[in-house]
């Protein structure tokens, strides 16, 4: 499969301060991404370079096979989309009108904007001004102006970091529907639930280093114990080791027909970062 993104030993150092350090991964056209890590760890430094807004200080990166200045190019641009925390609105303005904005400067049809409004719940919001949004609202604008000229690419910097349950999971609902259709997502988070939820494969970055990289339910099972937990109907919990042992004690308890629910101790992707780096996800 084709490979959208490709970033051999990248490395990005301000002054004395090392940010990301011997960075390697592919993206594959039509794959959701996952670079996840805690705030501080080098995640937004690497949007910024493949998306030509900084330049490395050693190795490679290359997306659609374009390099350095070949990422400030306006094909190249038109072929991705960016959300990241200084994408800027024009406060004065409604949302329509910050939406027509850039429908003309993509030469996009602005019947677009009613798409892209019902894709992040805000159908009937389009006529209020971007000043008097709350900041939850404001993040799905700002998403709805990403997908506007339907990028092939799409960088997604903490987009539901600001939002609700319910407006997440209409935000996870259309970024799967726009997986479908081909586009590649590159997402960048801390929320683990949502990389289990998104992402095709997951890299883990501590320390601008990547400790681990894999499909999400290959991680989960590397790291499992093979112990499951069995709920009896008297309420008890009891976790039972994996091998014969284990099916030993799991068939005397289902014999006797004492076993409410039995299910097995994977653990989170939440979970095996701290066991890799010894700190949360926060």
């Amino acid at each position: 499969m084709e490979n959208i993104i490709d970033v051999k030993n990248l490395a990005k150092v301000f002054g004395n301060q090392t940010a990301l350090e011997d960075v390697n991964f592919n993206v594959k056209k039509g794959e959701t991404f996952g670079f996840l890590g805690p705030s501080g760890s080098g995640k937004t430094t690497t949007i910024k370079i493949l998306t030509g807004q900084l330049q490395q200080t050693t190795g490679e990166a290359a997306v659609f096979g374009l390099k350095g200045a070949g990422l400030t190019n306006g094909t190249y641009r038109r072929k991705i989309g960016v959300l990241t925390d200084n994408s800027g609105l024009y406060q004065r303005l409604s949302v329509e009108d910050n939406l027509k904005l850039y429908c003309d400067l993509y030469d996009v049809p602005r019947k677009r904007i009613d798409e892209v409004l019902a894709l992040v719940n805000l159908s009937d919001e389009g006529k209020k001004i971007v000043s008097k949004l709350s900041k939850g609202m404001l993040q799905r604008v700002l998403l709805a102006r990403t997908l506007l000229h339907e990028p092939e690419l799409l960088f997604l910097d903490e987009p539901t970091s600001a939002l609700d349950p319910v407006n997440s999971k209409q935000i996870h609902e259309g970024l799967r529907r726009l997986n479908e259709k081909g586009t590649t997502i590159f997402l960048t988070t801390h929320d683990m639930s949502e990389a289990e939820t998104l992402c095709d494969r997951v890299a883990f970055l501590h320390k601008g280093k990547i400790q681990l990289l894999d499909e999400p339910q290959a991680l989960r099972r590397q790291f499992a114990d093979g112990s499951v937990t069995i709920e009896l109907k008297d309420g008890r919990t009891i976790k039972v080791p994996g091998g014969s042992e284990g099916a030993d004690t799991v068939y005397s308890y289902m014999s006797t027909d004492q076993v409410v629910s039995i299910h097995s101790n994977e653990p989170t992707l939440g979970d095996i970062f701290v066991e890799i780096t010894g700190r949360e996800l926060i």
